[in-house]
């Protein structure tokens, strides 16, 4: 089983997002992992696109 982590930020829109995509695309067979926001927005089209300079796709995070 694999232990869960959850990411939170303000907005749900760059940080937790990314942290969660990294961490996913790193550790994913070791952690569940989630992001949440206090005061969720959309999904930031920079946090996005640099993920995607590093091979990690997070577009369908929501």
């Amino acid at each position: 089983m694999r232990e869960k982590v959850l990411f939170v930020c303000t907005h749900n829109s760059a940080r937790s997002q990314m942290a969660e995509g990294y961490m996913n695309a790193r550790y994913g067979d070791h952690y569940e992992t989630f992001s949440a926001g206090t005061k969720p927005g959309t999904l930031n089209p920079y946090a996005v696109r640099a993920m995607a300079e590093i091979g990690i796709d997070i577009s369908g995070h929501r």
